[in-house]
């Protein structure tokens, strides 16, 4: 059975909180839309364009002093079983806002898809890797809709999901992609887990935690395999007026999109193109760097063939679980990615293999020792 497989590869207790209830987290702050984005159309835009861009950097840079300066902790209530609540912000900034009645048959198409890419979101990671909820204790996953004026973006602020309704002329309603919820949703799963640190690589990490994560939600509702999956992160979120297909290529980092207002993908797809930045750019780069990995990972799962979350998926889960640490770097995550990947399907086999040629492909050499 696939739970005592899980349950029996157990490799260590890192990143857990066994015993001790309830987990107190950090509030983090994490956007779908980098800033880099925003800080091109705030330069390229429209004058309309302009002043939104910067407004929305405002309350992002708001939100995230606010709770720096405060040192907000939240304690997350456990519900015991599938808890999933949607709230309309009523196009505000207050938080949670309205409780919306019956979500998964709201004519309000926000509702209905936050809801629908918490639930994909919830299902995979309890059937196929055992975990309940986020913070594996049964938390209620709330999302708040409508959030603010033409808001563009969607973040996960440690406490529940929030989109905005895009501006229409670039971006689309920010629950229209199933992987951004899911790529939302996975923050808190690594907040509780390995904790990446947010910032440089580890950050980088983070970032691709969740477009992995997020990737395999729209994958598992679409029933493709890896090698029928787009790979894209966004999809849909742009609209007709851009010259790009998706915020993200982890197939291609770099090729999401080129665009006069937008500016061109800054991803890289291999360690000899890595962007070292300031701390004051995008947190050192976790939004840009964060290509690298997902290549490392996109090659792996179309190497095992199949299913992405039933081998790839699991070994990436398992790390992400047990063996990375808040400071772990993308050597750490490739020599953990293949040592788990051996304890699960033995040494040198083919998925072991698979995760070798991932990280070597994007320049980075496991140390098999």
């Amino acid at each position: 059975m696939c739970r005592n497989k899980i349950q029996n590869i157990r490799i260590s207790n890192v990143g857990r909180k066994a015993g001790k209830k309830p987990v107190i987290e950090r509030i983090p702050f994490q956007c779908i839309v980098p800033p880099h984005m925003l800080k091109e159309i705030a330069k390229r835009g429209d004058p309309k364009q302009r002043e939104l861009a910067l407004k929305h950097l405002m309350i992002s840079e708001r939100i995230r002093g606010r709770r720096e300066a405060f040192g907000e902790f939240y304690v997350a209530t456990s519900s015991g079983a599938k808890c999933l609540n949607v709230f309309d912000a009523k196009n505000g900034q207050e938080l949670p806002g309205v409780q919306v009645q019956d979500p998964a048959n709201s004519t309000d198409e926000a509702v209905k898809e936050a809801f629908g890419g918490a639930d994909a979101t919830y299902d995979m990671y309890h059937d196929v890797f055992e975990r309940t909820s986020i913070d594996d204790k049964g938390m209620c996953i709330n999302s708040t809709v409508h959030y603010e004026e033409k808001y563009d973006n969607a973040f996960w602020d440690g406490r529940q999901m929030v989109y905005g309704d895009g501006d229409g002329k670039l971006f689309n309603r920010f629950t229209i992609s199933i992987d951004v919820i899911g790529h939302e949703l996975t923050h808190g799963v690594t907040e509780h887990e390995a904790g990446l640190a947010y910032s440089d690589q580890s950050g980088a990490l983070n970032e691709s935690m969740s477009d992995v994560f997020g990737s395999l939600v729209k994958q598992r509702a679409l029933n493709q395999t890896a090698a029928g999956a787009d790979w894209l992160i966004g999809e849909g979120l742009l609209t007709s007026n851009v010259n790009g297909k998706a915020l993200r290529s982890m197939k291609e980092p770099g090729t999401a999109y080129d665009d006069p207002v937008l500016g061109k993908d800054p991803q890289p797809a291999h360690m000899r193109d890595y962007q070292k930045l300031s701390l004051s750019e995008d947190n050192g780069g976790v939004h840009i760097n964060s290509g690298i990995p997902n290549r490392a990972f996109c090659i792996t799962a179309m190497e095992i063939g199949g299913y992405s979350w039933e081998k790839a998926g699991k070994i990436w889960y398992i790390t992400l679980r047990d063996r990375l640490r808040s400071r772990s770097n993308f050597q750490d995550a490739a020599n953990k990615t293949y040592q788990v990947a051996g304890v699960m399907y033995g040494s040198g086999s083919k998925e072991q293999l698979a995760v070798k040629k991932g990280w070597s492909t994007v320049g980075i050499t496991v140390k098999t020792k």
